[in-house]
């Protein structure tokens, strides 16, 4: 939610310090029984198969079966009288909805730290929770695996009511098989981003596993902290973790606040209140009872909401949305090698991909275009026009070249025009995909997932037709204009004849 997908995913891979001398005869012994998970999939095929073992916690995604026991938990837990409650909704399956007026401007939640769950919480097995911080490891493992330790203890826990009210599968594009990221997302290029998520929780698994895991098998037991159960806790992090700007930007588990949808409507977020000592929202609407009750997970594109969070906004509903339109140079251009190093020189590649906007597009876009169309005699400017297409500059730099405007709008028209037909291919055979299935429920997944594919695909490629109309129309401008200088050139020409 919010802000935590905003973090580099370079956090999720671990850099340990090595192993500190404390050893586990120092530590006591384990005294919780765990629920074990045998995972059916391997490592080494992350990305083609998911696992179809069912995690033995938590409930189906649109179930209300733990709702009124979360809620009683809540409350005798410290969370005061809520003006909403849990309900199905259209929006989201299960949601936070009104039970009396609310107010635009009102404060409402106030959930109190001692039901919000940091890398500072209190562990079950507080053995478990002692070696992974000797290990420093960083916040978003360590929620993820004590997240599993929680689970696999279940009324152990305090948290048990909470877990039982999470979806046993989140929606979230790491429950999508490699075929299926290839079948459906093969037109965007968020398909990238998801198999590269998918590769980060498998190496942050597999480092876990190796460093830590190996070496405390008593508290860390495979059939209990596997590939599976930890393709589920990212999937809770990343669908449902936020940050708390004044909690000193803190990673967090929200109880109840997480229920809340996301709005493309709205712009109010989840934060720490200090005056209240609780995380609260302040509505930016008002809402009669019966009404879903709407935050902000972020200005995310559609693209990002899918990968995180497992859905589409409606076309043209999202101001936030943009497409990654992918960019190269030609390896026939007498200059690459120039300006490739040039390139490289700022962290970028030969292939680079911008977000294109409804209202436009980037300054390193065009700047990354000046440099693809520049001539030899424009060497001395590669440098430049390199740096300026960094997106890691402190400042912006809109660079003119008016020599050859034109031909960098017209590459750029180009590389837009090429996604647009993968866009319409993909489109034009999406009703005559072959799903492959037997089971009337994998049937009724793939069709889900089929419909969010179509629907991404078709807001990404609306921003690209209106980008290959505000470039056609400004090419024509400067034709046109080329063309009208020309005729006042050649009657003055024949004037002076």
């Amino acid at each position: 939610m919010a802000e935590a997908s905003r973090v580099l995913q370079a956090a999720l891979i671990p850099n340990f310090n090595p192993f500190n001398k404390t050893h586990l005869s120092q530590l006591n012994p384990v005294t919780f029984r765990r629920n074990p998970v045998h995972c059916s999939v391997s490592t080494s095929e992350s990305t083609k198969t998911v696992a179809t073992q069912n995690i033995p916690w938590g409930c189906d995604i649109d179930s209300l079966e733990n709702a009124s026991a979360l809620q009683k938990w809540l409350s005798k837990s410290g969370l005061p009288p809520q003006k909403m409650a849990i309900e199905k909704v259209d929006v989201g399956e299960r949601g936070l909805v009104a039970l009396k007026n609310i107010r635009k401007g009102e404060k409402i939640l106030f959930v109190p730290p001692s039901l919000v769950i940091t890398a500072d919480s209190e562990w079950s097995c507080a053995e478990a929770g002692k070696v992974l911080k000797q290990n420093s490891v960083p916040d978003w493992p360590l929620l993820a695996t004590y997240l599993i330790s929680e689970a696999s203890i279940m009324e152990s826990s305090r948290w048990s009511n909470y877990i039982s009210a999470l979806p046993r599968q989140p929606y979230s594009l790491l429950y999508w098989t490699r075929e299926e990221l290839d079948r459906y997302l093969e037109a965007s290029q968020i398909r990238e981003r998801a198999i590269e998520r998918v590769t980060n929780v498998v190496g942050t698994y597999n480092d876990l596993r190796l460093r830590i895991f190996s070496k405390y098998p008593d508290l860390f037991p495979e059939e209990v902290f596997n590939l599976e159960t930890f393709r589920w806790s990212f999937g809770i992090l990343f669908s449902r973790l936020v940050r708390l700007p004044s909690m000193d930007g803190k990673f967090a588990l929200v109880p109840w606040g997480d229920m809340l949808n996301h709005s493309c409507e709205v712009e109010t977020f989840l934060d720490y209140d200090k005056s209240s000592l609780g995380v609260v929202f302040t509505t930016d609407r008002p809402y009669q009872p019966g009404e879903q009750v709407f935050i902000s997970y972020g200005k995310k594109s559609n693209g990002e909401l899918l990968l995180s969070y497992g859905f589409v906004p409606k076309e043209g509903t999202n101001p936030s949305d943009s497409v990654e339109l992918s960019a190269s140079l030609s390896k026939s251009d007498k200059c690459y090698r120039e300006k490739l190093e040039a390139l490289r020189k700022h962290g970028l590649q030969a292939s680079q991909c911008y977000p294109i906007r409804i209202t436009g597009w980037p300054l390193e876009l065009m700047a990354y275009a000046y440099l693809a169309v520049s001539p030899p005699s424009m060497s001395g400017q590669f440098e430049e026009m390199a740096a300026a297409a960094s997106n890691t500059a402190d400042t912006k730099k809109d660079l003119r070249y008016p020599e050859i405007e034109e031909e960098t709008l017209q590459f750029i028209l180009d590389s837009c025009e090429s996604s647009i037909s993968k866009y319409n291919k993909f489109i034009q055979q999406s009703g005559s995909l072959d799903l492959d299935v037997t089971s009337p429920k994998q049937l009724n997944r793939r069709l889900f997932l089929k419909q969010l594919a179509v629907d991404l695909c078709t807001s990404e490629r609306r921003i690209l037709f209106r980008t290959q109309y505000i470039l056609r129309r400004r090419l024509r401008d400067i034709r046109s204009g080329e063309l009208r200088a020309l005729k006042i050139f050649d009657g003055l020409r024949k004037f002076f004849k």
